[in-house]
């Protein structure tokens, strides 16, 4: 029988949502340490983190996914709802996400705040302007950029080399136009004339650098480590050179401080930070994650994309940073997406296909297989939807029961935390009775290469890596400059395990051309970039800006 379910936000404006000054006091945070951003939505102080830095740590569980599809998969959706289903089981549960981002949802995508009846709320608020966090950052890097710019037009003493900024400006908003630009056009009073460019402001680094900081001093020394440019000698030059990370830090003095809301059975949710999960980590910040570990007895957190991209990033970047250690993983999976991975269209996902399903679960066996190499446990949750029939449904169950995983329906999106209490139970139970091992998969002190290559071979399943000329001349040039024994962080396609988004399934013995290598220095990590990474999207031909509206009432409509 057919579950009708309302639209998302349709649901989300019937939520009974309780005052985040209520829901802050009854998960242990004090009065002092809540800055009410109206009534549903909070910053946490960082002073919370010092009155509770000897309480012990909850579970971290990290949420992950096969190689996404058009199909799609439910990742936080799926970790809104694990969150209510474990304190509808009697566990004391918090959330940690990503924000979402205005480009994609006044774009095609869409927002990032789960779905159906496993929503994070105020949704409307969250999906738009939330608490500004983006748009200091946006103001923080093109203060940077403007400073660049002006340290030129008045004498330069730097030596900059125009042709070396790598330091670009950003907009929190989809423009293609944007992508190239030319600056400093109209005489001499406006500088001097260079080619530039826009990104999107996910894709900073002053975002990535928000994400990894754990408090305010250490924000302001990566910010100040940001490689910005090169002069004329090939020398590096930094924001700190330019004396102006401590006005960028002024600027994020509030963005850092975590967000606190609510889902809509009012588990307690930290939205913090949304870096790109393709040029950067695509984890939310440390900091929300450390308070989540504090607040709760299970802290369930996300990764962008699938877990060969995301997942590996959370593992290899973000827990080095945040000396965090994970109990398990949870990797999302849809009926849908596996038999795209078997070679279905997706004109013809809702017929029955057992065999497109049985080829398609090599994607699913290799992401565990990817979580097992790092030590973790690992439980499946095969995300339902409407046309799963159940023979499908029961062939993917004992797939997953014969490669020895834990395996558990996840119906969150249409009944909430009580379509999630078997995910839920089982994730407790594998805790429980399976230690963590965790370990990354490199050592960071290996070079460059070596490490590229491990992530290729042991989480790919390809051959190795193939760097281009320039490529090899970047990776010289880090080496130079001792900037070689940080963490990968591979830009490709997340498609595919491959660089090549047309291979599905789990393809082997093929090769990753790396074409370019850039450095992070601020966040603190390598960038290697495998094929075009799109950082400033562009708006499809129908935009969905075009079906959201708003009343006289305030009322807001065609917002997912």
């Amino acid at each position: 029988m057919e579950i009708k379910v309302p639209s998302d936000i349709e649901i989300a404006q019937d939520a009974k949502m309780r005052p985040v000054a209520e829901l802050a006091k009854d998960w242990g945070i004090l009065e002092d340490e809540v800055e009410l951003y109206g009534k549903y939505k909070a910053k946490i102080s960082l002073d919370i983190f010092d009155r509770l830095k000897d309480k012990p740590n909850g579970k971290l569980i990290l949420v992950t996914a096969i190689s996404p599809t058009p199909a799609g998969e439910g990742k936080s959706t799926t970790t809104v709802g694990l969150g209510q289903a474990l304190n509808k089981i009697g566990k004391k549960a918090v959330i940690a996400l990503r924000e979402p981002s205005l480009g994609p949802v006044f774009g095609v995508k869409g927002g990032a705040a789960g779905g159906g009846y496993a929503q994070v709320v105020p949704m409307e608020d969250i999906n738009l302007h939330f608490t500004g966090d983006m748009h200091a950052i946006t103001t923080a890097n093109n203060l940077l950029a403007a400073a660049i710019d002006n340290h030129i037009n008045h004498g330069n003493t730097l030596n900059i080399d125009a042709r070396q900024i790598v330091w670009k400006r950003v907009l929190d908003m989809n423009d293609r136009a944007l992508r190239e630009v030319v600056v400093g056009m109209g005489g001499k009073a406006n500088g001097f004339v260079r080619q530039d460019g826009f990104m999107i402001t996910v894709a900073s680094e002053v975002m990535a650098v928000l994400c990894l900081s754990y408090d305010l001093m250490d924000l302001k020394a990566r910010l100040g480590r940001m490689l910005v440019a090169y002069t004329t000698e090939g020398k590096p030059v930094t924001a700190s050179d330019l004396n102006v990370h401590g006005a960028m830090a002024l600027l994020l003095k509030d963005a850092i401080k975590p967000n606190l809301v609510q889902t809509l059975e009012n588990t307690p949710a930290l939205i913090h930070g949304g870096p790109f999960a393709n040029i950067a980590h695509g984890c939310n910040s440390i900091m929300a994650t450390k308070l989540g570990l504090k607040l709760g007895e299970y802290l369930v957190t996300e990764a962008g994309f699938g877990a060969d991209l995301g997942a590996e990033k959370f593992l290899d970047i973000k827990c080095r940073y945040g000396g965090l250690k994970p109990d398990a993983v949870v990797i999302v999976a849809t009926i849908r997406a596996l038999k795209m991975h078997g070679g279905v269209k997706k004109t013809e996902l809702g017929k029955e296909n057992l065999e497109a399903l049985d080829k398609g679960f090599a994607n699913l066996a290799k992401q565990v297989e990817n979580i097992r190499k790092f030590g973790l446990p690992v439980l499946v949750a095969v995300n339902r939807f409407i046309n799963d029939s159940d023979a499908e449904i029961e062939l993917l169950i004992k797939k997953c029961k014969e490669a020895n995983v834990a395996v558990a329906l996840n119906e969150v999106w249409a009944k909430g935390g009580e379509g999630g209490a078997e995910m839920a139970r089982e994730l407790v139970s594998l805790v429980e009775q399976q230690a963590s091992n965790y370990k990354p998969i490199y050592e960071m002190e290996a070079s460059i290469p070596c490490k590229v290559n491990t992530i290729v071979r042991e989480i790919y399943g390809g051959k190795g890596a193939i760097f281009t000329a320039k490529a090899q001349k970047e990776i010289k040039r880090l080496e130079e400059l001792g900037l070689d024994k940080l963490p990968i962080c591979m830009a490709k396609t997340q498609y595919s395990l491959s660089d090549n988004p047309d291979l599905l399934g789990a393809p082997k013995d093929f090769e990753i051309t790396v074409k370019e290598v850039r450095v992070s220095a601020g966040a603190g990590f390598i960038v290697c970039l495998t094929g075009e990474i799109m950082i400033m999207p562009g708006l499809p031909k129908v935009p969905s800006a075009e079906k959201i509206d708003i009343d006289e009432k305030g009322v807001i409509t065609g917002l997912f």
